[in-house]
């Protein structure tokens, strides 16, 4: 076969593939200008449409939230055991979720003392009602094992589907070769989930327009304007967390340039932002950081569905604390050490409190019901959820991204090539259809 005729151009009619992050742009540009005009209009049918959609798209993650939990963390446990130094690795996984944590509840407080978010601020209490699912010690630590597995799958319950998860591995490993059917079965209902998963991300863009749209057409300006310092605060909180503390540990810990880690994250972090599910992005998250940041498979396996489900520097971290200082500010209750110590505590400790596809409303009840706070606080804040929740989860997967990147560094089992690499594998991949869309970034030679 002669050079021209393997080097055959591309037909020229064939359309060009818009990249999948400028279809969740668009969908996000849509989605505020069809929300403001429904608002601005008051067209019924368009709000309702456009929460039928966002609805719909959320419906679909959570019908494959527990089997993918499931799987997930079984499968992870069970392959831990191929990684040399497993105990040690996951050791090391533990220790930088809590340091991480520590360093964004540390932010979410300073900010908190320094902006007072409930100063000033007007708002009916009499009205606020508790939120539906409250968090507490006692109710988290019973409330881990389920009645029957059964009940835990049907009601979607996170935290006990890990549980079963992970006893169901270690019995699994303690059985041995007998029980190797059990993770081949496992593992080949982790794929079948995740490429149906696939298929429901493909549908961000749209899922995108219908969930920014109704946040707009629901809340405009009117509901955001009372609650303008407390909403500014905790994406300042966020972005110091993902703009500054993230980066700092990248190149000074790990010793990894922090823009090639955002390079390859990043189809993983968009993902987020949109879909608000740290679980839902899980698949993605992991495939970047194996394929894009150079972590080990076998260790990405573990720290990534482990990560997805119990670190949560957004959710868990940032807003507990500010929403903490704002609802004692609203309703008049002085806060002293003693309480920013407790907050602390809950927020590095009661991180799997959250364990879910939106359980930031379970830790700050959590949060609050440990400082003896009036749980109608969290009420006050159920409205604006939606628009903080896409920034909490962006900055919780970025987490659940970096520290086996950190982890995998320190320990030397990177591969820095990978790492490094010029071009990124997933960067603009469409997702399900397995295809990569590489471009290179030329050379400064």
């Amino acid at each position: 076969m002669s050079s021209a005729t393997s080097a055959r151009p591309r037909r020229a009619s064939a359309l060009p593939r818009v990249p999948f992050g400028a279809q969740i742009l668009l969908g996000l540009v849509l989605g505020v200008a069809l929300g403001l005009l429904a608002r601005a209009q008051d067209l019924g049918w368009l709000t309702e449409t456009l929460t039928t959609i966002g609805s719909l798209f959320v419906q679909l993650l959570k019908l494959a939230v527990p089997p993918l939990v499931f799987t997930a963390v079984l499968v992870s446990i069970t392959r831990l055991r191929e990684v040399t130094g497993a105990a040690r690795l996951a050791l090391r996984t533990l220790l930088w979720f809590g340091i991480t944590s520590a360093i964004a509840v540390t932010i979410g407080l300073v900010l908190g003392t320094i902006t007072h978010p409930g100063r000033g601020v007007q708002l009916d209490v009499s009205k606020a009602a508790k939120p539906e699912h409250v968090g507490s010690w006692l109710d988290f630590l019973t409330g881990i094992v389920p009645t029957n597995p059964v009940g835990a799958f049907v009601d979607g319950n996170v935290l006990q589907i890990v549980f079963l998860g992970a006893v169901t591995a270690a019995a699994v490993l303690a059985v041995g070769a007998k029980a190797e059917p059990v993770v081949a079965l496992s593992e080949a209902v982790l794929e079948v989930v995740q490429k149906a998963l696939w298929w429901v991300i493909r549908l961000a863009p749209l899922g995108t327009l219908g969930l920014i749209g109704k946040a707009v057409a629901s809340y405009g300006w009117d509901l955001l304007s009372p609650l303008a310092t407390f909403t500014v605060t905790v994406y300042v909180g966020l972005a110091l967390v993902i703009a500054v503390v993230y980066p700092t540990l990248l190149a000074g810990v790990a010793k990894l340039n922090p823009v090639r880690f955002f390079a390859g994250a990043w189809p993983a972090i968009e993902l987020a932002f949109v879909s608000r599910s740290s679980v839902g992005t899980m698949p993605l998250t992991q495939r970047v950081a194996t394929e894009n940041l150079g972590v080990p498979r076998e260790y990405a396996a573990f720290a990534v569905p482990f990560g997805a489900t119990t670190k949560m520097d957004g959710c868990a971290a940032i807003y507990p604390a500010i929403s903490a200082i704002f609802v004692a500010e609203v309703f008049g209750i002085p806060l002293g050490v003693k309480e920013y110590v407790l907050i602390a505590f809950v927020s590095v400790v009661g991180s799997a409190a959250t364990a879910g596809l939106t359980g930031a409303i379970v830790m700050l009840t959590l949060t609050l019901s440990t400082l003896g706070l009036p749980l109608e606080g969290a009420g006050l804040l159920l409205a604006i959820d939606p628009i903080l929740d896409m920034g909490r989860t962006a900055v919780n997967v970025t987490g659940q991204a970096l520290v086996p990147v950190i982890v995998s560094a320190r320990a030397g089992i990177l591969d820095r090539a990978v790492y490094n690499a010029r071009e990124q594998a997933v960067r603009d991949a469409v997702p399900g259809t397995g295809e990569r869309t590489r471009e290179p970034v030329p050379s400064a030679a």
